[in-house]
């Protein structure tokens, strides 16, 4: 049986989840520590952290921030503006890039920084994109990569010595308190739980026509790279209480847009707006863990008393799971053509990377699907 922390909606099946003896889960503990947190002297840690930094000369930029253009990254930006920094805004132009995230990457340039996007060759995003899809179950792997991998190269060939990255996702979501509660994003803490699902790059060179030279934006920049600049990443959301909701609004009074409703496979209508290959993404991790972004959006909001949990467990029932036959207007068949894979093809796959012990299953042991395709999970609260 699904196993669910007692306070908001996460099952534990999510990779690097813990509970406590009362069934809490690390995330929601993390949030109910804040409190104890002195936010002001952490705020004095940030403005000591960033005066290291500042170039006085103006001779280079005073940091790098990794950006998508999203609610987020909007709010890095507004944020390191208003403490006087020079930030380059770097991109990893997304695989499925969306018109609405489109719209909000020019928003963000429109704030007034200096901005540098990256955009892959487009035929081996597409072979790399397919490998992710069919190897690990995860049609993002290349995005999740270069997110990583882009900005600190950037930083490295520009003689940056700091990178602002956001939220520390593992305080946020849940995670090891090592990893949760530290302000440094490195190595080490991207290998771990940067989302590589055990597939390295290097596992990539000879893989239908791969070269070395194909995969240089993938590539993590070497130690000796990373010293010889004195590269540093720390997590803003270790200096700052992070709040998406109110991330999302401080950005949308600086003209970001937010969708007309809530995102397929979500309750809210400010988040993954940027590639149409976002419900994908989010069906196999349901399919595998038995939750979406659903469950992800619900919980951060029970935790912050938006939402009861008896609500969340409705609205995941709502939200969760449910076939992405489109993402932000856009047809799965169009999605999944520049890979070259047809939504049969996808559905086998989808099969293969299926947890069948989390669905409901008919006498012969086949997984039951409703008529629009959807799967039926086993139950979503801590009972039979």
């Amino acid at each position: 049986m699904l196993r669910y922390c007692t306070r908001c909606v996460m099952p534990s099946t999510k990779p690097d989840l813990g509970f406590d003896e009362h069934g809490v889960c690390d995330a929601c503990r993390n949030y109910s520590n804040r409190p104890a947190i002195d936010w002001e002297d952490r705020k004095r840690q940030l403005l000591e952290l960033l005066d290291q930094y500042r170039i006085e000369d103006g001779s280079n930029w005073d940091c790098v921030v990794p950006v998508s253009g999203g609610k987020d990254s909007t709010f890095q930006i507004l944020k390191m503006l208003e403490l006087g920094m020079n930030p380059l805004a770097v991109t990893s132009t997304t695989c499925d890039l969306s018109d609405l995230g489109r719209q909000n990457i020019e928003n963000l340039k429109s704030l007034g920084v200096d901005y540098i996007e990256l955009s892959a060759n487009p035929h081996v995003k597409a072979i790399i994109n397919r490998i992710g899809l069919t190897q690990v179950g995860d049609i993002s792997w290349r995005e999740h990569i270069s997110i990583f991998t882009m900005p600190i190269r950037i930083a490295v060939q520009m003689g940056i010595k700091l990178v602002v990255w956001g939220e520390n996702s593992l305080n946020e979501y849940g995670g090891p308190a090592r990893a949760a509660e530290t302000e440094i994003k490195d190595r080490a803490w991207i290998e771990e739980f940067g989302g590589f699902h055990g597939m390295r790059v290097s596992d990539l060179v000879g893989v239908e026509g791969l070269t070395a030279r194909d995969l240089i934006p993938y590539r993590y920049p070497s130690d000796d790279e990373l010293k010889r600049v004195g590269v540093k990443g720390v997590f803003l959301g270790h200096f700052l209480p992070w709040d998406g909701l109110r991330n999302a609004l401080l950005s949308q009074a600086h003209g970001f847009t937010m969708y007309n409703k809530p995102v397929e496979g979500s309750v809210l209508p400010y988040e993954n707006l940027d590639n149409h290959q976002h419900g994908i993404h989010d069906y196999f991790k349901f399919l595998k863990y038995g939750f979406g972004r659903a469950t992800d959006h619900v919980c951060m909001q029970i935790r912050r008393n938006r939402f009861t949990r008896a609500e969340g467990i409705e609205l995941v029932k709502m939200h969760d799971g449910k076939f992405p036959w489109s993402y932000l207007g856009k047809s799965l068949a169009d999605i999944l053509e520049p890979i070259g894979v047809s939504v049969d093809e996808f559905v086998e796959i989808c099969d293969r990377f299926t947890n069948t012990s989390l669905f409901e299953k008919d006498s012969n042991g086949n997984l039951i699907r409703d008529r629009n395709g959807n799967l039926t999970k086993i139950n979503y609260d801590n009972i039979g």
